[in-house]
């Protein structure tokens, strides 16, 4: 071999050395890894995420705490990951509407996922339910089109709220107004949690919301669920019909929580991580433990997820110029 030839082999092996033993040495680190999550301690993102880091703990054999970094819809948590160090010590639990909605939503979020993160893993699949309140429960109606003629023959009686403005919900009240022709107005909460409340008192007919808060309420027979987002129906109700199921397309996408480091994170590094949570969300204790929220636990490659999370950005691209939404 050429001296030219046998430096070069060289210097890739003296690179190839040293990324090695950085990601050795950040995941046999006991510096804490910090895991960002975009919304307030105590919402079913964050719960995700203390699990998750629960984990990991026990699978890195280093410190992992969680970070609440809560505002903007997520932005302020993705904004810390992208000013973040790639040195394997700042990872982001994001659900996919920070990562998919707000990009086509928002004029200026302050981050490009494609850019500024490293996709690492998914953790969880997160459905959307359709919810009707007491009243409309009495009135006997079981399903989507009936709440559709039930709104009819009510005026003014056609609000259906959702937990954010330019979230997935508020996306598929437009839908579903044209779908079955019935004019529907999305009136938008600051969460899951005082939409559901409003909704048990009567305040609104119906809601779009994360299943894990609606769930409760369904089981103690205060609220009845009409429709479920996404491809399929799941497992924990079978008996819950999709949105395709009654003839209404476009509603197939479904929330999700993935981890993300920041851009420039190396490559060994990213596929230790995603091993390890791998491993924490396929044992049976983390599912046990996030099905009280309603969710089902999922996993995935780096490069599935950045599939992922191109076909959500795709998917509520589309809708957002077929319900003219506003940029904000």
């Amino acid at each position: 071999m050429k001296p030219a030839s046998l430096r070069a082999l060289a210097a890739r092996l003296l690179v190839a050395a040293s990324v090695t033993a950085s990601c050795a040495l950040a995941l046999a680190d006991t510096t804490p890894l910090r895991i960002l999550v975009g919304f307030p301690a105590g919402g079913s993102t964050d719960l995700i995420a203390r699990q998750l880091a629960a984990g990991l703990q026990t699978e890195l054999a280093r410190p992992v705490v969680v970070e609440n970094r809560a505002g903007a819809g997520g932005q302020i948590a993705a904004q810390a990951l992208k000013a973040a160090r790639p040195d394997g010590h700042t990872l982001f639990l994001s659900n996919g509407h920070t990562v998919s909605i707000v990009p086509v939503t928002m004029a200026n979020p302050g981050f490009d996922v494609a850019k500024d993160f490293a996709p690492v893993g998914l953790v969880t699949s997160n459905p959307d339910v359709f919810a009707v309140n007491p009243a409309v429960v009495g009135a006997g109606v079981t399903d989507i089109r009936g709440f559709a003629a039930w709104a009819r023959a009510h005026a003014g009686k056609n609000s259906v709220g959702v937990p954010a403005p330019g979230s997935g919900p508020e996306f598929a009240v437009g839908v579903l107004g044209r779908a079955l022709a019935t004019p529907m107005t999305a009136v938008p909460y600051r969460g899951d949690g005082p939409l559901v409340q409003d909704l048990v008192a009567g305040q609104v007919p119906a809601g779009i919301g994360g299943v894990g808060a609606i769930l409760p309420y369904v089981e103690s027979g205060k609220l009845r669920l009409l429709a479920v987002n996404g491809p399929a129906r799941i497992a924990r109700l079978p008996e819950v019909p999709t949105y395709a199921e009654a003839g209404i397309a476009g509603l197939e996408e479904m929330m999700f929580t993935a981890v993300f480091a920041p851009a420039g994170t190396p490559d060994a590094l990213l596929r230790q991580y995603n091993a390890a949570i791998v491993r924490v969300v396929n044992a049976p204790a983390f599912a046990q433990r996030i099905a009280s929220l309603g969710v089902t636990a999922a996993t995935s490659t780096p490069e599935a997820l950045a599939q992922r999370v191109e076909s959500g950005r795709a998917a509520y691209g589309q809708l957002v110029k077929t319900l003219d939404y506003k940029l904000q």
